[in-house]
């Protein structure tokens, strides 16, 4: 765990004083994963026919609403924290915030923009969810170098100890105790995720197929993966049996339980009406 590349103290010139500097290891693989979906989109969007400077637009807004979307959960689950120290919540390069926060800000902000500029909302959806998927998983690598969303007490192999007084000191992380890495299972759930979509994306059936896989795959993993988190204040539902996240997971899996067969259904009629010979 190093939550920090880079730290330049302070310093006097010319009669005035520079105040200190530290890069956080977590917004530099932001950036990474911001960077590495925009140009997974890009790709899929000009495969897709689609205009692939209107995505990258696209997917820039999206990432602020994400990025928004995402501390305004975290403070909400965690007001009592927040409503002492204000000041933490302008901490966005030092730690995320709660997922589906930015997935709903993110997925407000596509909705909107794909009715301003009219393009095919499921096309676009599509072409998207590889790209996001991605940056998730490069995400959760700074969230595990930064040491937050720890998981619970492990006595496993591969069990994790966190030694970092700063990040104890910035996001709560335990130190000098065996922890499940719930950043990392989520990290390798995510590219498998992502090297699923990239298999199904040249294959679908339907438009709209490739971002429902990737939203019910991802409610699932996180579902189950909750179980194993171990960081506080995560919402307690049902007498503490579900945290938020799950809740909300449970929604999404409803939700494409729903869609998924009416849109395949779509897909199919659309296709026999594009066989039937013109009249």
């Amino acid at each position: 765990m190093h939550p920090r590349l880079l730290t330049i103290p302070s310093f006097d010139i010319l009669g005035f004083t520079v105040p200190s500097f530290t890069l956080h290891t977590y917004g530099v693989l932001l950036a990474i994963a911001f960077l590495a979906g925009l140009y997974v989109a890009s790709r899929h969007a000009k495969r897709a026919g689609l205009d692939a400077s209107r995505i990258t637009d696209m997917a820039v807004w999206v990432l602020i609403a994400g990025l928004l979307g995402a501390k305004v959960l975290l403070v909400f689950l965690d007001w009592r924290y927040f409503s002492r120290s204000p000041q933490d919540i302008l901490t966005i390069f030092q730690s995320g915030g709660v997922f589906y926060g930015g997935l709903i800000g993110g997925l407000l902000v596509a909705w909107w923009y794909v009715k301003r500029y009219k393009l095919p909302g499921w096309s676009t959806a599509d072409v998207l969810a590889p790209g996001v998927v991605l940056g998730q998983a490069i995400g959760r690598l700074g969230c595990f170098a930064a040491g937050c969303c720890w998981g619970k007490p492990a006595d496993v192999p591969w069990a994790v100890v966190f030694t970092d007084v700063y990040a104890a000191r910035q996001v709560g992380t335990p130190l000098d105790s065996p922890l499940h890495p719930s950043q990392l299972y989520e990290s390798v759930a995510a590219f498998l995720i992502f090297l699923f979509l990239l298999w199904l994306a040249p294959r679908k059936r339907f438009d709209g197929q490739v971002v429902l896989a990737y939203v019910a795959l991802y409610s699932a993993v996180r579902f189950g993966l909750e179980f194993l988190r171990g960081d506080p204040d995560r919402g307690t539902w049902f007498y503490g049996a579900l945290s938020t996240s799950q809740v909300i997971a449970l929604f999404l899996l409803l939700g494409m339980a729903i869609l998924l067969p009416r849109l395949a259904r779509q897909g199919r009629e659309g296709a026999t009406a594009s066989d039937q010979p013109a009249g």
